[in-house]
């Protein structure tokens, strides 16, 4: 691209930046003695397209240093890492799980912390359950939240009218979300790509809008409350519980044995979540999925079912998006329908997308950058979103294909020795 050229396409870029930036930042309501004033700060629009010229100028530069053989030198050193990283990825694994085991009893773990980092694994839990979906099977689900939302109530309403424990009910959170899993499945076995998003999307907004309105039953936007919380082998964690935590164990009561016991719980799921998809990855029907995702004409010359493994993919996803419902509404101890909306849906989407389809390394990593950093940095308000998406923005702009791209193969084919073919 000649410099002229460069030049043109980075003016348009941050004068395009500034036009979104002048009602955004450039403009802020003051409130003085008799109302609203609207004050300008066309200053920080203009250094707002003055960063993203300069951006853009320097993704330029760095894109037109490329060439075929520096990007086969590329390949290769990306190659090695990877091999490298796939040896080393268990002790990496192996030393978060001991983190996150210990980091409650860490000295900055307070209460915002711990209930941060439960906050996080609930949304760990549901980008593995989506990357099921997405990143194995490549089925584009813009839905997903209608299982969180199915698991909820099912957990709620079970709970509430039926008497029932949370370990009691949780396994029936998990199944009715699966059972909707299957029916969100079969109108959709004939759609790819958009035509399937779209699909998905409305069967998300159905549930939430049923949600809303089945008054008598789910309680409308007015939600349910009163919930149980889930007590440790009959244990409570109140003040007054019967019996109560640290009477029991003669401790004083403090409410962090409470949100120290919900952390443990959503990180003992999301263990479990990865350990069982691991599992099925090296099964047929994970390998189905992978297959599914790459050719599914190939797929279903070489005998494979589509409709079978379609299925099974939503409805094991399904299944984990309704567990992972079920500890938010426990959690929470109210639900209603706003927390169930489309954005829910898309941020679990990004998650999976963002920390590479088909990672379970990477899903972590995503949520903890896209959950716990805009938490963490509530306090910027405004500019709190912003730099969010400029984050996101820079991510996918420089890992296209999301943080952890490389995907290693189910199984390894080595080469037969030359004694051994003798």
């Amino acid at each position: 691209m000649s410099g002229q050229a460069t030049l043109k396409e980075a003016g348009l870029t941050a004068l395009l930046s500034m036009v979104l930036a002048l009602p955004l930042i450039g403009l802020e309501t003051v409130e003085e003695q008799g109302g609203l004033t609207l004050d300008t700060r066309l200053l920080w629009v203009l250094l707002i397209g003055a960063a993203v010229f300069a951006g853009r100028l320097g993704l330029i530069a760095w894109r037109s240093r490329k060439t075929v053989g520096t990007s086969t030198a590329a390949a290769r050193r990306a190659s090695a890492l990877g091999e490298t990283m796939h040896g080393i990825m268990p002790w990496i694994a192996g030393a978060a799980i001991l983190f996150a085991v210990i980091m409650p009893f860490l000295p900055f773990a307070n209460r915002t912390v711990v209930d941060l980092a439960t906050l996080v694994l609930i949304y760990v839990m549901l980008g593995w359950g989506l990357n099921i979906v997405v990143g194995l099977a490549g089925l584009l689900d813009l839905g997903y939240v209608a299982f969180y939302a199915i698991g909820a109530y099912s957990f709620a309403m079970l709970a509430m009218h039926a008497d029932f424990t949370f370990w009691m009910a949780l396994p029936f959170a998990g199944l009715f979300a699966c059972a909707f899993g299957v029916i969100l499945g079969f109108p959709v076995l004939r759609l790819r790509g958009d035509y399937l998003a779209i699909v998905t999307l409305g069967f998300g907004e159905m549930i939430r809008i049923i949600l809303l309105n089945w008054y008598h039953v789910t309680g409308g936007p007015d939600g349910i409350s009163g919930i149980p919380r889930p007590g440790l082998f009959g244990l409570e964690f109140t003040r007054n519980g019967d019996p109560a935590f640290h009477e029991f164990f003669g401790l004083e009561y403090s409410s962090m044995y409470r949100l120290m016991f919900l952390y443990y719980l959503i990180l003992i799921l999301a263990l479990i979540t990865n350990w069982v998809t691991l599992r099925l990855r090296r099964l047929p029907i994970g390998r189905a999925w992978e297959a599914l995702r790459e050719d599914e004409i190939a797929s279903r010359a070489l005998g494979l079912n589509p409709t079978a493994v379609k299925l099974s993919a939503f409805a094991i996803g399904a299944m984990f998006g309704g567990f992972a419902g079920a500890f938010f509404a426990t959690r929470q101890g109210f639900i209603s329908p706003e927390s169930f909306t489309f954005i829910e849906s898309a941020i679990i989407l990004a998650i999976v997308v963002l920390g590479g389809m088909g990672s379970q390394v990477g899903v972590v990593i995503a949520a903890v950058i896209m959950i716990g950093l805009p938490e963490w940095f509530r306090e910027l308000q405004e500019y709190r979103m912003l730099l969010f998406g400029a984050g996101m923005v820079v991510i996918m702009v420089l890992r296209p294909r999301g943080l952890l791209s490389k995907r290693n193969p189910t199984i390894r084919l080595h080469a037969k020795k030359a004694g051994a073919m003798r």
